[in-house]
């Protein structure tokens, strides 16, 4: 037995050739979280943010989203199709998104905005982190209705069949981490911000705990087809993960050893 998958049409609306997909309406939700919640934590008395200032990092934000997160998908998963067709790189329309590249474009876009307006690298970081997992929980919840990226074959009681992905039943491995990197996430930081803490330790609690939530999940989640599993036991992503499981522990490890920098909180 296997629950029945819900047939969501992808498509929300068309109008002439365009098209109004959920997947796309889950950035704008992501997005639009981001730029609210942003402009909450900047209004509070002595932010040291300025609306303006929001703004330009949600902009930069934005582009290293996307540009990281297509270069990202072409670099880690399409390698080989990628060099037999570059032109690939630019065919957004096949979609094709990495999460890990997608980090790697916000890290730069922060450095990039850290270092154009004079403000510290760590202290930025810290406040974009607690931004991103609702839009990861919003991105997770779009895979699930495209029927993509889903699990591994199960017998759970919960597991379904998957209109693209044959017969069997599997794990809907989307919803796990739309639960696990995004609510679960969210909740970890929203606690964690509100305590006194040294600068970088937010962004240092978000690669840790995201990376630690990818890993683990990736056991039930299909492997890329194109890839498959490295040395028969671990995949791309949890490849990538673990940087930032090492990333963020080293962060952390390094901030708590800073007690001058410590800030107190009033989330």
């Amino acid at each position: 037995m296997a629950l029945e998958f819900p047939q969501i049409d992808p498509i929300i609306f068309s109008v002439g050739p365009l098209s109004v997909r959920w997947y796309g309406l889950m950035y704008l939700i992501g997005f639009a979280f981001a730029m609210w919640f942003a402009n909450r934590q900047a209004s509070k008395p002595n932010s040291g943010w300025t609306k303006d200032q929001v703004s330009d990092l949600l902009f930069y934000g934005m582009l290293g989203v996307i540009l990281g997160g297509r270069i990202g998908y072409v670099l880690f998963y399409q390698f080989s199709y990628f060099i037999e067709n570059p032109l690939y790189l630019f065919r957004i329309d096949q979609g094709g998104m990495s999460f890990h590249g997608g980090t790697l474009g916000v890290i730069t876009a922060v450095a990039i905005f850290s270092w154009t307006r004079k403000k510290s690298l760590l202290q930025v970081g810290d406040f974009v982190a607690p931004l991103v997992p609702v839009g990861l929980l919003a991105g997770r919840i779009g895979n699930f209705i495209n029927g993509e990226l889903w699990g591994r074959v199960t017998d759970v009681p919960w597991a379904m069949v998957f209109p693209t992905g044959g017969p069997l039943a599997r794990h809907p491995s989307q919803l796990y981490e739309a639960f696990f990197e995004g609510l679960v996430l969210f909740l970890i930081l929203q606690w964690f911000i509100k305590k006194p803490r040294p600068a970088g330790s937010v962004a240092g609690v978000f690669l840790l705990g995201y990376g630690v939530f990818r890993f683990c999940i990736e056991y039930f989640r299909q492997p890329d087809a194109q890839l498959g599993l490295f040395a028969d036991f671990i995949s791309m992503g949890q490849i990538l993960s673990l940087p930032m499981i090492v990333g963020g522990l080293g962060l952390l490890i390094w901030a708590y050893k800073q007690p001058q920098h410590v800030t107190t909180a009033k989330a």
